[in-house]
């Protein structure tokens, strides 16, 4: 293992918080001289099926923490999962069945190998214990937090002030999220710094059951592609971990230039000193921003696919876009000829019909800013009806292309 000053350099890439700093050096000095590596804890509720990069910044701490020589244990919360987490919430989740978390937390299981060592990597799901806890132990459970403590979370509060229903139920999820730390007698828990009161809840519980108390490690949040809100599907600002090479390296070259160091420092697996080199590059005006994010986006990539995939969707997105040519292959769509007056099909709900657009007025929208093409001409007329000719294309922006075929 590495001293403690080198692993606390490496602990501390990117980190938002540690609480208590001072117990993890002592927990990383006794790792050392027991030669035991520490128990790190994180916990996933698989209440979604897709990854995204925000989604990634505790997964690269974790693989941080196996490449120092630590034992990863990742809690796949499909007990907790059929509650959800309250975090950040101002009404209550719906609550998933048993058949809907197991499917997601597979697709979990998939995601996060693309990252984290699996032959490093211990997988439990927090029903073995939590499913066979009876009555009689929920509630010494709950004995050891009380209401008045529970309601200083910020979204409990709210809510309470507002007037807005919280569920007996959902008191329960820190409590839970606190007993996994128990029964796996965790030394630390990562999460996101929206996680704050969850972790805490882990070390006063190790207390309660005279363990040592876990550090809680937290990582900020994200930003999205849009370089203001945290990186979310449905605000449409993310890079999905199983998008294509191109798709994942036309969105990196979007990231503002301002989160680039960010970006490379929270979800790549360049070195500090690199980054630091990078950064100084940028200030001093030494390394253009575009070159840059260049290599950001092979970064990205290569940890998902290949460095040859990188590569390639490098030259393609270079060749595009630098030279305006058109992709090797570009996805067709079949026009239904029920679909057409005279062989003509309104635009907006062409691109609606083809997936390009969410709806018929962002495809409006997107008109006016000039950023449909078909056949290589810009259309002016946001409602125009087009001509559909077997072979046309038609392009939204910089990334998105489909060619027009007639059944």
């Amino acid at each position: 293992m590495l001293d403690v000053q080198s692993q606390l350099e490496v602990i501390k890439r990117g980190t938002a918080e540690i609480i208590p700093e001072d117990e993890l050096v002592k927990k990383l000095e006794k790792s050392i001289k027991l030669n035991k590596p520490l128990k790190i804890k994180l916990g996933l509720d698989p209440t979604a099926p897709d990854i995204h990069l925000g989604h990634t910044v505790v997964l690269q701490k974790l693989r941080q923490f196996q490449d120092l020589g630590h034992k990863v244990i990742i809690i796949i919360g499909d007990f907790t999962g059929r509650i959800g987490d309250p975090t950040g919430r101002s009404d209550t989740r719906k609550q998933l069945t048993e058949e809907e978390v197991l499917a997601n937390a597979e697709t979990y299981k998939e995601q996060i190998f693309k990252i984290l060592d699996p032959n490093k990597t211990t997988m439990r799901f927090n029903s073995e214990w939590l499913g066979a806890m009876n009555f009689t132990e929920v509630i010494k459970l709950a004995a050891h937090y009380t209401v008045a403590r529970m309601l200083e979370r910020e979204d409990f509060s709210k809510r309470f002030k507002e007037g807005l229903p919280i569920s007996i139920h959902e008191l329960f999820y820190p409590l839970m999220q606190g007993q996994d730390s128990v029964e796996l007698e965790a030394d630390v828990e990562l999460g996101g710094t929206d996680q704050k009161f969850n972790l805490l809840m882990g070390r006063h519980l190790q207390k309660e059951a005279g363990q040592e108390p876990q550090i809680a490690l937290m990582m900020p949040i994200l930003e999205g592609l849009d370089g203001v809100q945290k990186m979310s599907k449905s605000l449409g600002n993310y890079m999905g971990v199983t998008e294509s090479p191109k798709e994942m390296f036309g969105k990196a070259m979007s990231i503002p230039d301002e989160l680039m160091v960010r970006y490379y420092e929270l979800v790549t697996r360049v070195s500090l000193d690199e980054v630091k080199v990078i950064k100084e590059g940028l200030t001093s005006g030494t390394l253009h921003p575009r070159d840059a994010k260049l290599r950001l986006g092979r970064e990205i990539i290569k940890i998902y696919y290949t460095e040859q995939a990188a590569i390639q969707a490098q030259d393609e997105f270079l060749r595009i876009f630098q030279q305006g040519d058109l992709p090797d292959e570009i996805p067709e769509f079949r026009v239904d000829a029920g679909e057409l007056v005279e062989g003509k099909i309104n635009l907006p709900k062409l691109l609606h019909l083809a997936g390009l657009v969410e709806s018929t007025s962002e495809a409006r929208r997107l008109g006016k800013q000039g950023a449909i093409k078909v056949d290589n001409k810009k259309i002016e007329d946001v409602n125009a009806d087009i001509l559909v000719k077997d072979g046309s294309i038609i392009r939204i922006g910089k990334r998105k292309f489909i060619k027009l075929a007639l059944e």
